[in-house]
């Protein structure tokens, strides 16, 4: 009987020295357990506060007023993200920021001329353009405007100036270059000293782009012995829908010879029997110069290419937003689809709002309507097409005279 006893508590014993061994274990784990947790969380912290504060100096620049502190400030939003790790840049998101912002691959920065030298004689020709931080768009579109009108004007000096402080300051924090906006372009002009300035808008039409930049240019006349506005791309805006002009004409017949030279096609003709429809997307505007785009509407009917839509992003004018233009296409009878730019550049509308992946792109659209063998997209500017181009020159000769 004593023995059993003796036996009993030597295992109760044991069996409890076992339990606590095993206790301890189990706390050295939950403990280690713990600790690597929080070491996570304290590492998923820090990512997360290097990213946002590299997305607050993005949205700090993300803005159309240049100030005193417009340099240091797009140099810090650089710096930050150089020093972000991979896993870090994918969580930079602010109002404006995100990822893209530094990341996108746009083209290569160093082929572009932001044409600001100074010491430039006393004839200039100042390109203004709303700008793209895309890279090779603003090479070939916007620089190929500006090299066709120098070409054109070889005892003018040609420079350059942006009106989307925004897009100026993206392209500096990014890649180090430096564009004058208005202000500074026309400040650089009176120190070089020009006596006959000339700008020439790359803008679509008399919108409020182009009105802005004629307030701006009049309040400098007096420092200039002449000064000069050229007319936007498509002329004078017209009184209605049904008036057309001989520039609109003109960039009808060129963007849609372009179009249809980048398909299998021989013709316009050619690709309408096979149900093929071209749509050209435009910005939109609300100012009343958005006639314009019915008028351009009106130029492809009258050319007689009915197989030719105008849309817009903004869907101003009500005709040119995408649902009615997928409505018109299909009530007309066409099952494939090509959809380009109606824009001196292809930059982020060219890219995103027309041959986006997202919802509420014009591809992802006319695809999800359901109604269409294909739909593809044609990212270019107007920009880069010569008689485009030539339309340019044109306007700037009838400045100069």
């Amino acid at each position: 009987m004593k023995k059993k006893l003796a036996l009993g508590l030597a295992l109760v014993m044991s069996a409890s020295m076992a339990f606590s061994a095993c206790g301890q274990k189990a706390d050295t784990a939950a403990n280690e357990d713990a600790t690597e947790e929080v070491v996570e969380t304290t590492e998923e912290d820090a990512d997360q506060v290097a990213a946002d504060n590299c997305a607050a100096l993005i949205d700090a620049i993300y803005v159309q007023e240049r100030t005193d502190e417009t340099d240091a400030q797009c140099a810090a939003a650089k710096e930050a993200w150089d020093a972000l790790t991979d896993a870090q840049k994918e969580l930079v998101e602010g109002e404006n920021a995100d990822p893209d912002y530094f990341g996108r691959d746009t083209g290569d920065a160093s082929q572009d001329d932001p044409l600001n030298q100074d010491e430039i004689g006393e004839n200039e020709i100042l390109v203004v353009s709303f700008g793209t931080s895309f890279n090779t768009s603003r090479v070939q579109d916007i620089g190929g405007i500006e090299k066709a009108v120098a070409e054109a004007n070889p005892d003018w000096s040609v420079r350059r100036a942006f009106t989307s402080q925004i897009i100026i300051n993206h392209i500096q924090a990014r890649d180090n270059e430096k564009i004058d906006n208005v202000e500074q372009a026309l400040d650089r002009a009176v120190a070089n000293g020009v006596k006959n300035l000339v700008v020439q808008p790359t803008h679509l039409m008399h919108g409020a782009e182009y009105d802005d930049l004629v307030e701006a240019v009049e309040a400098y006349a007096d420092n200039f012995d002449s000064v000069e506005i050229a007319e936007p791309l498509l002329g004078e805006v017209g009184a209605d829908a049904a008036e057309t002009n001989s520039d609109k004409e003109t960039v009808a017949k060129a963007v849609v010879d372009q179009a249809v030279s980048e398909t299998e096609y021989d013709s316009l003709d050619a690709a309408a029997e096979e149900g093929v429809a071209f749509v050209f997307m435009g910005h939109g505007t609300s100012h009343t110069a958005k006639v314009t785009y019915s008028q351009m509407q009106t130029q492809m009917n009258d050319l007689g290419y009915d197989n030719v839509f105008i849309g817009t992003v903004e869907g101003e004018p009500e005709e040119t937003a995408c649902e009615n233009v997928i409505a018109a296409v299909k009530d007309a009878g066409y099952t494939k689809v090509v959809i380009r730019p109606l824009m001196v550049v292809a930059g982020d509308h060219a890219n995103n709002d027309m041959a986006g992946d997202e919802d509420d792109s014009w591809k992802s659209m006319f695809l999800a309507d359901g109604s269409f063998e294909s739909v593809e997209c044609q990212i270019a500017g107007l920009g880069e097409i010569e008689a485009v181009q030539k339309v340019y020159v044109a306007h700037t000769a009838d400045a100069i005279k």
